[in-house]
């Protein structure tokens, strides 16, 4: 048996662990031994989803699974280990710490460096680029600095690109106020043409970030004073010179201009680098010396770079076969995108600009939902070449596989808005050719997942494991569930590995039995201790199917970290506090109760488009205090905080407004004060016009009504979520009882039968027969389970009772209302605030926590 070779890789990114995963997954005889040298403190860990870093600081949530080989003897992993010599004649490299190594083989996997353009004062302090997780420890730390110092709450990135919008992102999560400097005429210049630029503009516009197009930065200087002032020693604070004689004070400056590949090593050692960079290589991944190999970003296959980390996992798996005698080449890559920048979808795919000689495009700008969608087509207007598509990336899991193939019917039809009932001409993922490429990352085509399937792989965590599809980036995930679905395989209902039995059938199980705690019902029915989905979800099971207390006993460690503390943790780790105000009608006693304890607790407020005030910035510790006075005062728990009944908007109605059809205040009042505290798998949210105009946004709601001369319209089924629905016709021109029995019974069906955390407008899709069978069971009792559903409904509104009056009533729960168990008298010294614009806002510190669980150091 031949000896063991070294190869050595430099570099761990997510592209070298790519490459380390593929190599060893293939070499089954280990005839490879793997070093690999990293650079940073950190194992390889997910660099596109470095923003996400900014909402819980916690680097272990990034690193890639596996990322440390445990258990396997053939891999070495040295962090914090940056080479700095390549000797091609003796085949070793050199570390900064002396060490020398020898290989076999070398693949250089070092990846990208961020390129600050050379503008006067780029190197001055506050400085930063947008890279690594170092970077964005460096300029939160920068952020609060400045915010301490009191100097302009302003950032500004150079950069309009993805990195740019990420770091935008970052700066408004720590409070500052951000600008975003661009030199082309639009946004996302590489992704996007001018039409698609101009609306992601508009929309990011409108989240609060100052966009200047068309426009470069000449110059970062120290920031002038209109006064002569001594600067301190933490005051950095700049100012941004831009091409057109405009300047931004800030009090730091991030660029986010592109990346440049880290070529300087290839090039120290005498290999050839591509004209604009990057080390050369054939279509096998090989450098002009047969020894030497080069993946992701720093690889220029045939004189490209490819920047996405599709093409970079290809270019690994393409060495890994090479070095086990294989004759892999690197395709044409897929520099398709698909991302959300601060909550908007933008994708682009395929010939997305229309650089195709003779193409044709079509086109749907809606202005009024701002989406905006365009298809490339070929000259004859039959074959898919590309597209983009900004505000509503839905159809791009279908779209994009069928780049290159023959279009099944009309274009239009695929991007057109949704008609009356929600239907649309898109197809299905059953209309694409097996040679449809599933998921890009990992170069998975449709054919790929058929034979899994084929192959027994009977459901997603299945195909995953076989196919690695939808292990990268996860954009093709949902495919893979249809793809499921449209081959005819019954997938598992079972909630969690701990029961096999489904939300809705465990709701069933509850409802049937005398079991009322989680290990009652872990012990006769479940296995294992449990986990966070079934914990929260059969917490919200009995407290949909009782009147007890949520923080009662066992249930109480079963809640997540809202219901813990009755209120929602925000970002810097303090709390809301929402009263309830049924139908948004308050009296004037409640709005100067609210005032005073606002102006006593130094809180921020916020009237919402739920038609109620909350109160924003109050420590664990203050909790009680403001809801004893809350309470006292007359006003309840608004449930801001858990998967129930959220508020119920209304109109001014026939009291005040001339259109006005009926009371829609007093009928919203009855609305909320009949479902208030009602536990469901998702928030419910509510609206009632009080005539066709609308000016409740009933349509908008889980459940609408809308006011006609003949009684109330009742819809179902809408909600603002991640994809917004208008809500459906259920019922017409309905009686007082007869709309609030329709109620009843459609909200108790929902509670009882959808899935975990599964709005009800997915719900009322996943139902065979959609609407129309939703409408036989609520209005025609086809079930006939009508006075079940009513009657469990009555019994949930005898039992209600105000949750933060009953933890005021119970020094045991109170006892859990503080930062630090062994310290309950000390607050929180990480809760920070500062000013923006006049407005108080949070500066986060830490990751929010379930503050009783710490302990002081």
């Amino acid at each position: 048996m031949p000896s063991t070779k070294n190869v050595v890789v430099i570099g761990h990114g997510m592209v070298g662990h790519r490459f380390v995963e593929a190599l060893r997954a293939r070499d089954t005889a280990g005839a490879w031994r793997i070093t690999v040298l990293a650079e940073e403190s950190d194992a390889a860990y997910d660099r596109v989803g470095l923003t996400g870093y900014t909402e819980h600081w916690d680097r272990t949530l990034l690193a890639l699974a596996g990322n440390d080989y445990p258990g396997d003897d053939l891999i070495e992993l040295r962090l914090s280990s940056r080479v700095t010599e390549i000797d091609r004649d003796a085949r070793t490299v050199r570390t900064a710490d002396g060490a020398s190594l020898g290989y076999d083989a070398l693949v250089l996997a070092t990846g990208s460096y961020a390129f600050v353009p050379p503008v006067p004062g780029r190197d001055l302090p506050s400085c930063h680029v947008y890279r690594t997780l170092d970077d964005l420890d460096a300029i939160r730390a920068d952020a609060q600095r400045s915010l301490a110092a009191g100097n302009a709450p302003v950032g500004v990135v150079i950069g309009g690109g993805l990195l740019g919008l990420e770091a935008a992102n970052a700066l408004r999560a720590f409070g500052l106020t951000a600008h975003v400097v661009e030199r082309s005429p639009r946004l996302m210049a590489q992704q996007l043409d001018d039409a698609g630029g101009a609306l992601l503009g508009r929309m990011i516009t409108e989240l609060g970030i100052e966009v200047h197009l068309g426009v470069s930065t000449d110059a970062i200087k120290p920031a002038q004073r209109n006064r002569p002032l001594r600067r301190s020693a933490d005051d950095d604070s700049l100012r941004v010179m831009l091409g057109d004689g405009s300047h931004i004070d800030a009090g730091l400056v991030v660029f986010a201009a592109g990346v440049r590949p880290r070529d300087e090593l290839a090039r120290d050692a005498g290999l050839e680098t591509a004209e604009r960079g990057g080390v050369l290589t054939d279509l096998g991944c090989v450098t002009r010396d047969p020894h030497i190999y080069a993946v992701g970003e720093v690889a220029a296959i045939e004189g490209r770079c490819y920047g996405l980390v599709g093409p970079g996992y290809t270019s690994a798996e393409v060495v890994a076969d090479r070095l086990l005698g294989g004759v892999a080449e690197f395709p044409e890559a897929d520099m398709s995108t698909k991302l959300k920048l601060l909550g908007v979808d933008v994708a682009s795919f395929g010939d997305a600009m229309g650089n195709t000689p003779n193409c044709l495009e079509v086109v749907v700008n809606d202005a009024v939902n701002q989406t905006y969608a365009k298809l490339v087509l070929s000259d004859d207007a039959k074959t898919l070449l590309g597209g983009i598509l900004v505000g509503d990336a839905s159809a791009y899991g279908v779209l994009r596989p069928m780049v290159g193939e023959q279009l099944p019917g009309d274009p239009m039809a695929l991007i057109a808005p949704a008609g009356p009932g929600g239907t649309d001409g898109a197809l299905g993922v059953g209309a694409l050719p097996a040679a449809a490429q599933i998921c890009s990352c990992n170069n998975v085509t449709k054919g790929d997942i058929s034979e899994a399937i084929t192959g027994g792989c009977c459901d997603v965590a299945g195909l995953k494991a076989c196919t690695k599809a939808g292990t990268s980036c996860g954009s093709c995930v949902p495919l893979l569930k249809q793809l499921l679905e449209a081959e005819g395989v019954t997938q598992s209902k079972a909630l969690c590995e701990h029961f096999s039995q489904s939300r809705a059938e465990l709701f069933e199980i509850v409802s049937a039995t005398d079991i009322r705690t989680f290990s009652g019902l872990l012990e006769r029915f479940g296995t294992g201790k449990g986990c966070d989905i079934c914990k929260p979800t059969v917490a919200s099971i009995l407290a949909s199917t009782s009147s007890d207390h949520i923080l009662d006993g066992e249930q109480a460690a079963l809640q997540d970290s809202n219901d813990h503390f009755l209120a929602n943790i925000q970002r810097n780790g303090s709390y809301s506090v929402v009263p309830r105000v049924p139908g948004g009608d308050i009296r004037p006693e409640h709005l100067i109760l609210i005032g005073e304890i606002a102006r006593d607790f130094d809180l921020y407020t916020k009237i919402t488009g739920g038609q109620r005030i909350d109160m924003f910035g109050a420590r664990v510790e203050q909790l009680p205090e403001i809801w004893r006075r809350l309470v006292e005062g007359g006003m309840e728990s608004g449930q801001a905080y858990g998967k129930s009944l959220r508020t119920v908007k209304s109109c001014v109605g026939s009291d005040w407004c001339r259109f006005g059809q009926q009371d829609s205040v007093q009928m919203a009042i009855n609305l909320e004060l009949r479902y208030r505290g009602l536990r469901a798998p998702h928030k419910i949210k509510m609206g009632v016009s009080g005539c066709a105009r609308e000016c409740a946004e009933a349509r908008g709601k889980d459940v609408g009504v809308i006011a006609t001369e003949n009684g109330w319209n009742l819809y179902v089924g809408g909600n603002g979520g991640m994809t917004p629905k208008h809500a459906q016709l259920l019922a017409g021109d309905l009686d007082d009882d007869t709309l609030i029995r329709y109620i009843d019974r459609f909200l108790m069906f929902y509670i009882r039968t959808a899935d975990r955390l599964q709005r009800t407008a997915p719900w009322v899709e996943s139902l065979e027969g959609g609407i129309d069978h939703l409408r036989e069971v609520v209005c025609h009792d086809s079930l006939g389970l009508a006075t079940e559903f009513e009657a469990a409904m009555a019994r949930h509104v005898d039992g209600y009772s105000c949750e933060w009056k009953g933890v005021l009533q119970d020094p045991d729960k109170l006892s859990r209302f503080v930062s630090f168990v062994n310290a309950p008298d000390v607050p929180d010294p990480t809760i920070a605030f500062t000013e923006n614009a006049g407005r108080k806002v949070p500066v986060q510190i830490g990751m929010p926590t379930v503050r009783p669980l710490q302990e002081t150091q």
